[in-house]
């Protein structure tokens, strides 16, 4: 492993409560923070905003939520990231939050970001997400788009992929690491620092995820497994699950606008014109399947 790949690749530490942890010092960056913890039932954790704002996902178990905004009684039910669609609340600055676990096991992850601005504090249930089945044949994956670009808040977006065993995503590779806008003022890519927080199933499986620059400067390729995260500060960022194992992970992106734009390697754009169907396993989450 290369230095600059160990600065890239944050594996857990289950000995903390935090057993993921970054922050922009450590990963190098300007604006994102992540973290993801377990907590086992009424076991409580707080967060004060202050002024960040924040997204929190319930990536496994039931949990309560009160705040200084708002309260629900109720949020999560699946018993993991393969078994159902995610609740996700939105935390905006200056706001206090207890959350308690209700299930035997609850698992959350969260990331926060500097903000300037005051938006609702919002809990979006599982039948508001989004599922777009993005690429086809063996680069189709599925995208739960939780906090899409257009939502009220400053800088976070966040969405979570399921790529079937085998199959590739965020693919072609495309990057997002400057802020380019056209004569109109529309944003043709955004510069964006982006984690991807992984989970596996069986968990014994991997995944490969590359992450290179045009001038090579940045070329690395990282094997990951399951609890594991990767950090996109720059360049181009596919990935490619293993042969018998379904890869999930959680993005969460923040940099110079609430936006996905992004632009394609030239050299790997024409992908997208030879695929010919979808992959008939996704969707592998939904509410039909929950039913």
């Amino acid at each position: 492993m290369s230095p600059y790949q160990s600065k890239l690749l944050i594996k857990p530490d289950y000995s903390n409560e935090e057993y993921i942890h970054i922050d922009p010092e450590s990963a190098g960056w300007e604006h994102l923070h992540f973290a993801a913890r377990n907590l086992e039932q009424f076991e409580v954790f707080t967060i004060d905003s202050q002024d960040y704002e924040y997204a929190l996902v319930v990536l496994g178990g039931t949990c309560k939520i009160e705040t200084s905004k708002g309260k629900w009684d109720r949020v999560g039910r699946r018993a993991d990231v393969f078994h159902g669609m995610p609740y996700t609340l939105y935390i905006p600055r200056r706001t206090k939050v207890e959350v308690q676990a209700v299930s035997k096991n609850l698992n959350i992850g969260y990331g926060w970001a500097a903000s300037t601005m005051d938006f609702p504090i919002r809990l979006i249930k599982p039948e508001e997400v989004e599922i777009e089945l993005r690429g086809g044949e063996n680069a189709t994956r599925q995208i739960n788009k939780m906090i899409p670009p257009g939502f009220p808040c400053e800088r976070l977006v966040v969405v979570e992929v399921f790529t079937p065993s085998g199959n590739w995503s965020s693919y072609p590779p495309h990057k997002h690491d400057q802020h380019r806008v056209d004569l109109n003022g529309n944003i043709l890519e955004a510069d964006l620092e982006e984690i991807y927080f992984y989970k596996i199933t069986p968990e014994d499986g991997f995944a490969y995820q590359r992450i290179y620059t045009d001038n090579r400067k940045l070329d690395e390729l990282i094997y990951i497994e399951n609890d594991q995260l990767v950090l996109s500060p720059e360049g181009y960022h596919p990935v490619v699950s293993g042969q018998g194992y379904t890869t999930y992970y959680l993005n969460m992106l923040a940099g110079s606008a609430q936006s996905l734009a992004s632009t394609d390697d030239p050299q790997y754009a024409w992908i997208k014109d030879s695929w010919k169907y979808k992959d008939s396993r996704v969707p592998i989450v939904s509410m039909e399947m929950e039913k």
